[in-house]
């Protein structure tokens, strides 16, 4: 048995949580329908909904939202199959508000939760990175939440997942995840 083969049987719960979510989804990847104009939404930093400058606060409607969700280029859709609406996005459509750890025959996996409860588990399918386009004193740790749509960790996330963290002879403090390192940064 190959090594990813034994981690996703060791871990199939945490991956089994993971594509319960992505089959609700609605095939937006399949629907490309001309531009129907611009909608006053905005997602912010924290992944608040604003829309007509207002905080959407049914759940609900913002986890609809967030399942037709489409990205291309650098630009954020909400579409359906007849329409397609531009939205602005401030960083990321998703927020990373929780983080947790299992640990199993030695091996690892780390699973995320969006503020609209999706499960993501850090892997080579759903990369963490850490975006210093800004510096190394401003750090942006962003993973890829599923079809090319980014996810911002809190805070609070990145924090746990540095205390997770294990320092490399390279200089860099990495975390792992179903057998894969993933950077957290550069200590001096």
């Amino acid at each position: 048995m190959s090594k990813s083969q034994s981690l996703d049987d060791l871990f199939a719960d945490l991956l089994a949580r993971q594509e319960k979510d992505s089959v609700k989804l609605p095939p937006v990847h399949l629907w490309d329908p001309p531009k129907s104009g611009d909608m006053d939404l905005v997602v912010d930093r924290e992944g608040r909904w604003i829309h007509e400058g207002g905080e959407i606060r049914r759940e609900r409607l913002v986890k609809l939202f967030s399942t037709i969700l489409k990205r291309e280029g650098g630009h954020y859709f909400l579409v359906t199959p007849v329409e397609k609406w531009q939205i602005k996005v401030d960083f990321a459509p998703f927020y990373i508000i929780a983080a947790s750890r299992e640990k199993r025959d030695s091996q690892q996996a780390i699973s995320l939760t969006t503020s609209t409860g999706e499960t993501i588990v850090i892997s080579a399918e759903n990369p963490l990175w850490v975006d210093d386009s800004k510096g190394p004193d401003h750090p942006t740790p962003l993973i890829t939440v599923r079809d090319n749509l980014p996810g911002l960790l809190s805070r609070t996330v990145f924090y746990q997942l540095v205390e997770w963290g294990q320092p490399s002879e390279d200089g860099g403090l990495y975390i792992e995840s179903m057998g894969r390192q993933f950077l957290l940064g550069m200590m001096d």
